[in-house]
Parts: C-alpha cells; sequence; structure tokens
C-alpha cells in the first residue's frame, strides 16, 4: 500500500475521482456513459500527441512545433481530399502522417545532428511550419462542403460500440507503452534522461535517441492532424495553436520530469483526461469563461508544485536507504 501511495498515477487517480465527486453532486448526469464516451472522444487527440511529447520530455527536451505539424498535416491531407476525392481516405491518412513524419524527421535532424537546443529549434520550426501552412493553402480554409464524406467519417465511424478516434487513441496508447516499457530503445530513452554521462559510457547513442522520439512525435502529430480536421471538417490555418503547451500539461499533470529520466504512459493518459475532464467540466458547471482558462493554469502550476515535492521526498527517500 504504501508504494501504491507512492505512485503519482495512484494520486492522480484519486484527484480525479475526488473532482468527479465534486461535479456530480453539481450535475448528476455528467457521468452518463454517453457524456464520458463523449469526454474521452474529445480527449484522444490530446492523449496521443502527449505520448509523442512525453518520449520527448523524458529524454530532457520539448516540442513546441507540435501545433504547427498538426495544422500543416492536416491541411495537405484535406486539400489532397478536397482535389483529389477519389483517393482512398486510407491513402489521405498515410499521406498525412508522412507529412507529419517528415516534419519531425526535420526537428530531429536540426537537435541531432545540428546540436540546436529542442526548445529554440522547435521554437523557430513552430513558426516555419506554420508558415507553410499559410503557404500550401493560400490562406484559404477546406470546409466541409469541400471535404468527402468518407473522410470526415474517418474519426467518426464506429466499432464495437467506441468510435474510431477512441480507437486510435487506445492503440496507440498501447504501443507507446510497449515501446516505452518493453523495447531496448525505450529504456534508452529513460536513460539518456536519467543520467545522459552513464548512458553514453554504455554504448547509448544520444543522436539515435533524439531521432527516433522527434520523428516519432512528427507521426503521432501528422495522425492528429488528420484526425482534427476530419472530426471538426475544417481544415484552417490557426489550427492547433497553443496546442503543444496542453501536451506539456497533460505529460507534468501525469507525472513527468520537465528535468527528464521519469513519466510513464499510463500517467500521461491520466494527465490527458484530467485536462479533458476540466474542459468539460467548467462549462457544465456554469463557470465564467473568463475563469476557465485561469484555473486550467492553476491546476497546472498544482501539479508541478507535487510534482516537485514528490520528487523531493524520493530522492530524499533514496539517499537514506543508501545510507542504511
Amino acid at each position: 500500500m504504501k508504494e501504491l501511495l507512492r505512485k503519482r498515477e495512484f494520486t492522480l487517480l484519486v484527484i480525479i475521482a475526488f473532482v468527479l465527486v465534486l461535479i456530480v453532486i453539481r450535475v448528476p448526469a455528467f457521468l452518463e456513459m454517453e457524456n464520458v464516451l463523449r469526454i474521452v472522444n474529445d480527449t484522444s487527440i490530446l492523449i496521443m500527441v502527449s505520448l509523442g511529447q512525453l518520449a520527448i520530455i523524458v529524454t530532457g527536451g520539448i516540442d513546441l512545433s507540435v501545433g504547427s505539424i498538426i495544422a500543416f498535416s492536416g491541411m495537405a491531407a484535406s486539400m489532397l481530399n478536397q482535389y483529389h476525392p477519389d483517393i482512398s481516405v486510407f491513402i489521405v491518412l498515410l499521406v498525412g502522417i508522412g507529412v507529419g513524419t517528415g516534419l519531425g524527421m526535420f526537428n530531429a535532424l536540426i537537435i541531432a545532428f545540428g546540436k540546436v537546443p529542442p526548445i529554440i529549434a522547435t521554437l523557430g520550426t513552430l513558426s516555419v511550419f506554420r508558415g507553410f501552412t499559410f503557404v500550401l493553402s493560400k490562406g484559404q480554409w477546406v470546409t466541409a462542403h469541400e471535404m468527402t464524406e468518407k473522410y470526415m467519417n474517418l474519426p467518426h465511424g464506429h466499432f464495437l460500440g467506441l468510435t474510431n478516434l477512441i480507437w486510435f487513441g487506445i492503440i496507440v496508447s498501447l504501443l507507446m507503452y510497449g515501446f516505452m516499457r518493453y523495447t531496448r530503445t525505450g529504456r534508452e530513452v529513460y536513460a539518456i534522461g536519467g543520467n545522459k554521462t552513464a548512458a553514453l559510457f554504455v554504448g547509448v547513442s544520444e543522436k539515435k535517441i533524439q531521432f527516433v522520439v522527434y520523428t516519432l512525435m512528427g507521426i503521432l502529430a501528422g495522425l492528429a492532424g488528420v484526425m482534427w480536421t476530419a472530426r471538426f471538417a475544417a481544415a484552417v490555418n490557426e489550427t492547433a495553436i497553443g496546442f503543444e503547451l496542453q501536451t506539456v500539461a497533460a505529460c507534468v499533470l501525469g507525472g513527468v520530469s520537465i528535468a527528464g529520466g521519469s513519466g510513464t504512459v499510463v500517467g500521461v493518459v491520466l494527465g490527458a483526461l484530467f485536462l479533458g475532464i476540466i474542459t468539460n467540466a467548467l462549462p457544465v458547471v456554469k463557470l465564467s469563461p473568463f475563469y476557465q482558462m485561469g484555473l486550467q493554469g492553476v491546476v497546472v502550476l498544482g501539479a508541478m508544485v507535487v510534482n516537485s515535492l514528490s520528487a523531493k521526498r524520493e530522492e530524499k527517500r533514496l539517499l537514506e536507504r543508501r545510507l542504511d
């Protein structure tokens, strides 16, 4: 039980349960299955992209260009669907993922081989990729009547009672869990973030790991871009502005250390769901929109304080164990 209580994921789960109780007292219908599935559906894109951010933050980096990659990938896929409606939506999906992969690899090359700090590199590509989106679209939007029904139904289709978007979120979560926990590369990701000197000493390639995680982020952001534009039936140049901050918030809430070296897939999924619950609950409880963004910021800051205190307690416990 003591070990369970030390886990940040368990703490977050308790907090989510507590918040849900408060919300249900005010709005009993909030936990009806239809609304629960709506929240999970709304959060699926955030979950997928936050898991990519997890891998990057664990290495000690960060990707601020996520929103721009989503926008460019979504615009490219939507325009392909608009001008070539006969092309299979599966091909369109692959094109969107391919575009995102290319942008992620571009970030990877700058960071891994150009030796540019991640925050600087991705801050620059944030503007570059957003500019590419405007150039590609010539400032125009792709709207619902210009998209095919099959494209717009891509995230909305149902299988076993769940939307395709939820299934994508589940599959990505399971794949990322397996990758981070059971593969050699996944363990090397933690090694680079936890103790870079020791990792390099035993033969872990920092360039390889950086290339993998930023490319992986590109893949997930490309997938998210297609899902985003298809779900909302619109590809606009301002898509996902500021979304990268939500992915960082989901990671922080999930117990991921900004310094690198620690964080779990389960924690990030719970962190994203917590944000989804808060986002959906605030309008329901009729909280003024002027307070909603501020409250979300307070929640993130509170989570960072809790994570910092938890990390210090863990370091103290390990030090005491060594001394004993």
